[in-house]
Formats: C-alpha cells, structure tokens, sequence
C-alpha cells in the first residue's frame, strides 16, 4: 500500500483482486497490470490482471445466482438490501473519495460528490424496486384476460468507463439488483479499485456474492466474453461509440439486450436574450468538471454575436482563476487528464483551431512544473466548422466558442453532428425555449443550467450516441422482461 492510501480509514477497501463467485481472486500466475496517478504519470498500485477463464468462471456463477436471487427475495427485501448498501457508501464516502480521486485525478470534492451522486442510484433504485408492477389488460375474447410479468433479464455484462469509475456502476447495478439480475462488472483498467471498493461493501450490506463480480483486466479479448458468452443476457457500456458499436455488433450473435451510453458533441448556446452571468456558470459546471472529460460535456460552445464579447470577458476570467494540481491538495480545483494521450489530444484540438483563425484567450498549453497530464484551461473563440473541435469531442479543459446571428443558424449548427447525447441554452424567452428544446437533437438538454445528470431523470442519448436509458423509473426496464399471460375460459358469463 503506498503511502498516501496509509490515510484511508478503512484500509480494506483498497482491494487490488478480482471478484469471482464470491473469492477475491488474483491474476494467473500472479499477473498484474500498473495503475498509474494522472497527476504524477507514476504507478500508484499493481491490479489484477484476470484471464478469460475468470469471465467464464464469474458467468457460471451469476447464472446460478441470479435465479436463485430473483426466486429467494421479494422486491422489498432487494430495496432494503440496497438501501444497507446505499448506508455503507454514504458511511464511507471519504475513503471512496479518497481513492477516486488518486486513480481518476479529479479533485477530492469532485470526487467525494461523485461518490454521494453514485450513491443516489442506490437509494432511487431501492425505492424502485417496489413500484415495478405489472398490468391486468382487458381482453378482447370472452371470459378471457390478460395479465403482464416484469421478470429480470437475467445475467448482466456491465462495462464502466474511468471518467466516473463509482457513478457508472452504481447506474448500472442498482437497477440491475433491483429487478433481480446478476451482473458480471469489468472495470476500467485506468481506475478499477473504485469498483472493487463498491463491491466489497456490496458484499458487507449482505448483497449475494453470487450476483456481483468484478473482473479487471487488461486483456480486451478475455473481456469480450461477456458480449459473446449466450449466458449473458444483457450487456450495458458506456465509453466510445467506436467501442459501442463493436460491442453491439458482438451481442447481436445471441441477441443480448443493449444498453449502450456513447460519446457526444454537445452544444452549449447562449442566445441575445440570455443572463449571461448563469450562461458562464452553467458553461463552468459542464464544461470543466472532472478537467473536460465527461461525455455531456459542452464540446461546442456557440454564443450570439450580440452577446459574444460580454460572455468571453466574464468567462474567460473564471476560468484563470482555477489552480491546477493532485487532487488530494488543499486549494485545488482542476486536475490532471486521465493519460498522456488526453493531453495529446486536447493541445491538437488547440492547435488546429489557432492555425485555421481562432483566437485564444487563455490557457493553450501543459502548465510548466507539474508533472502527470495536465493541460491549462483554455479558452479559444471564433471557431468554424473546418477545424477539429467541431466534429470530434475534445474530452478535455478547452472551450471552444463559435458564434451565430440568428436561432434558426444556431439549431442548425447545434445538430450538424452525428451525436446527440446532451445539448444546453440560456434564454429568457419561454417561447423560444419551447421551440428549441423541441428542434435540438439529442436525448439530454439543460436549460438555464449546466447540470442535467441526477438519479430521478433519464440518462441517454439519440443518433449515435447510444440506445437506452440509465437513472429514472425508466432505468429499471432496461433490466426486465415483459411476459404476457393470458388466461381463458374463466366462465365470467
């Protein structure tokens, strides 16, 4: 255990084995793979590195227990287990945060309101359990009628990104729990002992070890098991659409039930009519949280050439006013990109859009002195629609500022993109509000605010950025079958 993770409480939950039919398992003949701190570029611990068999292990195992889950618990004790879950995560969410924060990179605020926000999906979806009911459906035969069943899919293959490695599995596994399912959890290599963390304490609330597994591993192939293994019924990821779409593609050999939570492209607009104080919060919030590298991120920022100037001075002096640094120090609000190769790719987006015309404000550079991935957030404006920044997302600290005359140009810029996961405007203007959230093409959109992610409102986009929905009374279906039963000949007349 390295010295900074000596501060945690409970040193027991920094657990570097897999989880597989209820033994904390390590890699074949001892492997392992390095995960590194983004804000020192150095090994912070060795994780586990399971083989294929330990997915094959961990899916005959769930098969079992998630039969024998959903036939032993009624829907009030799945909720009050998961609500004992919900009071583990809560109890420890200084330690959670502690090791989000030194594997992700975020600030240990923004890491410990991850923690009480993955903590969320377990309480709605406690709460949900019980208010999962079917129908009784008059039927159009005589002496006939028809009832519906809300039955669990069965074996669940979860795969969760590093950008939120708490939130993106609770999303997940809650409702999976929930409706009686089993999951099968492959972490991301860049931060898995946050998921093994959740799990230990999912095991300590008296959740069945049987129905919860985590298989780290830095083998993609051993991974693909659970797109491809019939057993799996359901697979739901979040990550690339790249990634998305192959996977999607691997679970239609058997047929699997899809979520799947993609990339983005998100427009942020800021019409003539808007209070551009709130504009330049909500921008702050979706734009620079966890350093740029969320997928409802504001990617394009396109501001009303009216207001253009005013909204670029009072950005562009908050964003100066943010420190850089590890996560864990006192006084810091930005940290590091998950890898070098984030950075790389950020400072390409720069680059490119300096080089064609745009103007940079501040920012545009690795700061000097630190060492890790970090890039300076930055602020660049009159961006066009040939440089890179307007068709692939950044997933890091720039914000990027275009600029429109009228509504029907901004809509229009707004969805010339293949994705449609989140979008955002400021406006006062009831009508015109109306009117565009209706015109924008996305699953997700914030309206006078930068913050549209909570456990009570559906998560998920259209185009190509996915299919499904995560969070909400909606986020429960994902996890269940409709059977219909209709019965006969019952001599009503």
């Amino acid at each position: 255990m390295t010295g900074v993770f000596a501060k945690l409480q409970d040193k027991s939950l920094l657990v570097s084995s897999g989880l597989v039919a209820g033994e904390w398992k390590n890699g074949q003949d001892g492997k392992t793979f390095p995960v590194y701190e983004p804000s020192s570029a150095t090994v912070l611990q060795e994780c586990a590195n399971l083989s294929r068999q330990d997915f094959v292990d961990a899916i005959e195992s769930a098969k079992q227990g998630s039969a024998k889950f959903h036939e032993s618990t009624t829907a009030k004790e799945r909720g009050a287990l998961l609500r004992k879950w919900f009071d583990l995560v809560i109890a420890n969410a200084d330690d959670l945060a502690l090791i989000l924060s030194l594997e992700n990179g975020k600030t240990f605020a923004e890491a410990r309101g991850e923690v009480v926000y993955a903590a969320s999906f377990i309480s709605w979806f406690a709460e949900e359990a019980t208010r999962s009911y079917g129908d009784t459906i008059p039927s159009s035969y005589a002496n006939t009628t028809v009832l519906t069943f809300k039955e669990p899919v069965g074996v669940c293959g979860i795969i969760t990104p590093w950008n939120f490695p708490a939130a993106m599995i609770t999303r997940k596994i809650a409702p999976a729990f929930a409706a009686g399912c089993s999951v099968i959890i492959k972490p991301p290599s860049e931060t898995p002992f946050s998921a093994l963390a959740l799990a230990k304490l999912a095991l300590a609330a008296g959740i069945p070890s049987d129905i919860i597994h985590v298989v780290p591993t830095k083998d993609r192939e051993a991974s693909m098991e659970l797109a491809n293994n019939p057993i799996v019924k359901k697979l739901s990821f979040t990550g690339s659409t790249g990634v998305g779409k192959m996977l999607t593609k691997a679970a239609a050999g058997t047929m699997k039930r899809v979520s799947m939570e993609l990339g983005g492209n998100a427009p942020f607009i800021v019409f003539d009519d808007a209070d551009i104080d709130q504009a330049v919060e909500g921008a702050l919030i979706c734009k620079f949280r966890c350093s740029g590298q969320t997928c409802v991120c504001a990617n394009r920022l396109l501001v009303h050439e009216a207001v253009k100037d005013q909204f670029i001075e009072k950005l562009v002096a908050r964003v100066k006013q943010y420190k850089l640094g590890r996560g864990i120090d006192e006084g810091v609000t930005q940290g590091p990109l998950v890898n070098a190769a984030a950075v790389q790719k950020v400072d390409a987006h720069v680059q490119d859009a300096l080089k064609k015309g745009a103007v940079l404000h501040t920012g545009g550079k690795a700061p000097e002195g630190l060492k890790g991935y970090f890039y300076e957030p930055t602020v660049i404006s009159g961006v066009t629609t040939d440089m890179e920044v307007a068709h692939d997302e950044t997933f890091g600290p720039l914000a990027a500022i275009f600029s429109f005359k009228t509504e029907a140009e901004a809509v229009e810029l707004a969805n010339a993109t293949e994705y449609g996961l989140a979008g955002y405007f400021f406006s006062k203007d009831i009508s015109r509000v109306m009117r565009v959230a209706r015109r924008l093409e996305c699953g997700m959109l914030g309206v006078n605010t930068g913050l549209i992610s909570a456990a009570e409102a559906p998560f998920g986009g259209v185009k190509e950025s996915g299919l499904g929905r995560e969070g909400s009374k909606y986020g429960l279906a994902e996890y269940q079958n409709i059977k219909s039963v209709t019965i006969g000949n019952l001599g009503f007349n």
